[in-house]
């Protein structure tokens, strides 16, 4: 069957550096760090006492506060960026066949406040199980999908995905599949958490995942460097409009990119450390560049998934290395982790969002936080990072990987907007 071209109309994010898609991308391209000391609580006897977290984030002038109440911090993020998807994209709702449009929507915890929070305040009391009635709504991951298509009335499909650190991957991953199979015209993906809780902090700090790096909070996340000693947990969030060419054609749309290919593989190999021969991670690439009908001298552009792991760096750059061989020396690399840290479930969004506004703008936005004296012996610095700034030149294909706890590996290709 003669499958439909999928393009990008529309971007909303939240970040620790950004809360719109306009203010993250400006402070990517200026290699700004948003990783500072907590201040949802109090961290003081933590391992970890910083993380990534969205600044002065007010959802009332979207929301009542009625619906505030009722909706965890990750749903309230997932409805706001969505709202400036939507506008970004210059949809006109009220013409537009509401049931052909839909979500997909990705998160790793889901609603991991209200769920702290619920069983903080049941283990105070008297032992009666008294619980908010909207405690579980508030909690599963798939409301903030069910929430976007109420708010904005859309008919279509709609789910979430949750995969972990790929979880809004995923989400893209479908969407792009479901329109180019003819399913929905236009759908709304991409993916939220909001993890910076004492159970985010501590159950991260209790896996040695996190960096302690206590003194310099916006120099934690180093990914490439040998001083790497963990990653730096972050909330936020990030929406795509996703849209059938010919529709958006129809009515004139601004295009941003265009997505050509994805894919997603299993490690199979444990539960929270990478495969040390990167076999899932190698086939993802390979296949979401199948999928886009290129080969991959064609790539110039990877957002790594890069999480500043003593592990999972050096897998990924042995993935990458195995599918591209010496065009490894040709591409940009980079991590924007370095400056958002690891926002879980609204990773790929974000990271998704930050390929395509490379590819509008032909920039790479750059990889902070390495020194010279600061090599890993295992890592081939012949290969360009991105190291300290951003860098012009003329992008045409960008790859972005994630990967989640479990395995879950995803790979997503997206292409300069061209006819």
């Amino acid at each position: 069957m003669q499958l439909r071209r999928v393009v990008i109309t529309g971007i909303g994010a939240l970040t620790p550096v950004g809360n719109s898609a306009r203010e993250t991308w400006e402070a990517l391209v200026a290699g700004k760090s948003g990783i500072a000391p907590i201040t949802a609580f109090d961290a003081s006897l933590f391992k970890t006492q910083f993380a990534g977290e969205v600044k002065g984030f007010d959802p009332t002038p979207l929301l009542d506060r009625k619906e505030v109440r009722k909706l965890d911090r990750y749903a309230q993020f997932s409805v706001w960026v969505a709202k400036e998807a939507l506008e970004d994209s210059g949809l006109d709702m009220e013409h537009e066949n509401r049931d052909r449009i839909g979500v997909i929507w990705g998160s790793g915890m889901g609603g991991l406040q209200t769920t702290e929070e619920e069983i903080v305040s049941f283990g105070k009391g008297d032992g009666v199980p008294r619980f908010n009635p909207f405690m579980i709504p508030k909690s599963i991951p798939s409301i903030a999908a069910g929430q976007i298509s109420i708010l904005f009335g859309l008919g279509g499909l709609s789910f979430s995905v949750s995969t972990a650190c790929s979880s809004s991957s995923h989400a893209i991953a479908q969407a792009f599949d479901q329109i180019r199979l003819g399913h929905a015209d236009v759908l709304l993906t991409g993916g939220a958490d909001a993890d910076v809780t004492i159970t985010g902090i501590g159950g991260f700090n209790s896996l040695h995942a996190l960096s302690t790096r206590n003194d310099d909070p916006q120099g934690a996340s180093r990914p490439f460097s040998k001083s790497r000693d963990g990653f730096v947990l972050s909330e936020g969030a990030a929406c795509l409009i996703m849209e059938d060419y010919e529709h958006a054609k129809a009515r004139g749309a601004k295009i941003y990119a265009e997505m050509v290919g994805e894919g997603m593989t299993s490690d199979a190999y444990h539960m929270t450390a990478p495969d040390p021969d990167a076999r899932g991670a190698q086939r993802v690439m390979q296949l979401a560049i199948q999928d886009a009908g290129i080969r991959p001298e064609d790539i110039d552009y990877i957002n790594t998934h890069g999480t500043s792991t003593p592990l999972g760096d050096i897998a990924e750059l042995k993935a990458i290395r195995n599918v591209f061989g010496d065009h490894i020396y040709e591409m940009n690399l980079d991590s924007t982790k370095s400056m958002t840290g690891h926002m879980i479930g609204a990773t790929g969004a974000v990271e998704s969002m930050a390929c395509i506004l490379a590819l509008k703008h032909g920039i790479v936005p750059p990889t902070i936080n390495h020194s010279a004296d600061d090599e890993d012996e295992q890592i081939d610095y012949k290969i360009n990072f991105t190291f300290g700034q951003a860098q012009k030149r003329p992008l045409r294909y960008a790859l972005t990987n994630t990967f989640g706890f479990g395995g879950h590996n995803a790979c997503l290709v997206f292409r300069k907007w061209e006819e």
